[in-house]
């Protein structure tokens, strides 16, 4: 188990194309709103896996639905983040809640990262309530896909949703 580390709080300025992270401030390249909440796609510039990322802000669901583009062999088709995304005009937040879910798409997904969660808690990063809801939320989307015979889009297609995504020639050229 890792060491308890503090809750990751990001933000996306649509207005000023940026994306605040812990680690700093990224240029966006697309946002785009839908009637479940917020395209984000940008490259990852000099990372050693990453090429290029893509992702849904979809706040009814306490999840972020990411997409990335690796250098070298896909690690896994889709990484679901189980957080809280709010919005304030063009400022939406995502308050991580620790828990991660990897999908390999018609085969398999799995819950990442519950011993984070636990040291987070017992930390004080992150309170009992917030902890049921991830614990909740992951094992929903969990459940969910399995039913789904783990399609992310029969699952989301389920709750009403679906996700468009960029083709690699078009983020290539954005």
């Amino acid at each position: 188990m890792r060491g308890a580390e503090p809750v990751k709080t990001e933000r996306h300025d649509v207005g000023a194309r940026q994306h605040h992270t812990n680690t700093g401030v990224r240029p966006v390249h697309t946002y785009r709103e839908h009637a479940h909440g917020l395209f984000v796609a940008r490259d990852f510039v000099a990372h050693p896996r990453i090429r290029h990322w893509q992702a849904h802000l979809l706040p009814a669901l306490g999840a972020v639905v990411c997409r990335y583009d690796f250098h070298g062999l896909r690690e896994h088709d889709y990484y679901i983040d189980i957080a809280t995304v709010t919005r304030v005009d063009d400022l939406w937040t995502v308050r991580d809640h620790y828990l991660d879910l990897l999908v390999h798409e018609g085969m398999a997904a799995e819950i990442v990262d519950t011993g984070e969660l636990l040291a987070a808690h017992d930390a004080g990063f992150i309170g009992t309530a917030e902890l049921h809801h991830a614990v909740t939320t992951a094992h929903q989307v969990l459940s969910g896909l399995a039913r789904a015979r783990y399609e992310l889009g029969g699952w989301l297609a389920g709750q009403g949703i679906e996700l468009d995504w960029l083709s690699v020639p078009e983020y290539l050229t954005a």
